[in-house]
């Protein structure tokens, strides 16, 4: 049995689709012939692997903007919609990191960017997409969680309260539509070889009470591995794992 779907007519939405994650993503559903709405801030980047996504057998269109605005969730799912027929898969993958903050000296630009980012952005995308993925009494939404996730260790005060939000959300989807069709899931990767940047002061409290938790995370992890996972949780070989969070993190969760 394939990790990937077995309809290789499938509309996947993947959000942060143009670099790391998203984009191993974007490129593994296209060599099953999915065909993918690349979102994304970057322009270039977006165009780059939508092409990427056309030279390795799948369809690609590319939304651009800033996934807080509502209109950008609005123009993402009209475009799949209009583009492919409606979602069958949406992908929330995009996100930011933190400073490493300790609640004490989180800002609120830092914690409205994060949270705005991280939680509220992949909420509103997935009521935007679940009318036509309840109209089609299927669907599957995956998100990228995070180590932190699961621990409070991983990170900082904001990055650590978006992606426990995140695997909550997960959580409280999959029992409220798991009679619907509709299956969530989220991977949690560990540390990944990413362009996502870590601006964090090593002097200050939060990167110094986390430095010996995370010395603990291991070998980085490729994109593509985190990839697998989200086209396996999104794919038929999956359809029984409902409101999972799946570690893909090398053992770092174990430790």
């Amino acid at each position: 049995m394939s990790v990937t779907t077995s309809d290789p007519g499938r509309s996947v939405v993947v959000t942060g689709a143009g670099s790391g994650i998203g984009r191993a993503t974007a490129l593994l559903f296209a060599q099953e012939g999915a065909r993918i709405v690349i979102a994304d801030v970057d322009d270039a980047a977006a165009r780059a692997v939508a092409e990427e996504v056309e030279q390795a057998g799948g369809t690609a269109v590319t939304v651009i903007g800033d996934l807080r605005d509502q209109a950008v969730v609005d123009r993402v799912a009209a475009t799949a919609t209009a583009e492919f027929g409606g979602v069958d898969v949406l992908v929330n993958n995009a996100g930011i990191m933190d400073s490493m903050s300790a609640a004490a000296d989180t800002d609120d630009d830092e914690w409205e960017r994060v949270i705005g980012i991280n939680l509220t952005a992949p909420f509103r995308l997935t009521r935007a997409v679940l009318p036509h993925m309840l109209a089609a009494g299927k669907g599957a939404v995956v998100f990228t969680a995070s180590e932190a996730s699961l621990r409070g260790s991983a990170a900082g005060a904001a990055y650590t309260a978006s992606k426990h939000g995140i695997a909550g959300l997960t959580k409280s989807l999959a029992v409220m539509y798991r009679d619907k069709g509709i299956r969530s899931n989220a991977v949690a990767p560990g540390g990944t070889i990413t362009n996502i940047r870590v601006d964090a002061d090593r002097s200050t409290h939060g990167p110094a009470a986390l430095a010996p938790y995370t010395g603990n995370a291991g070998i980085p992890s490729r994109a593509e591995e985190q990839a697998a996972a989200i086209v396996f949780l999104a794919s038929d070989a999956a359809s029984n794992i409902n409101g999972a969070v799946l570690p893909v993190d090398n053992g770092w969760s174990a430790v």
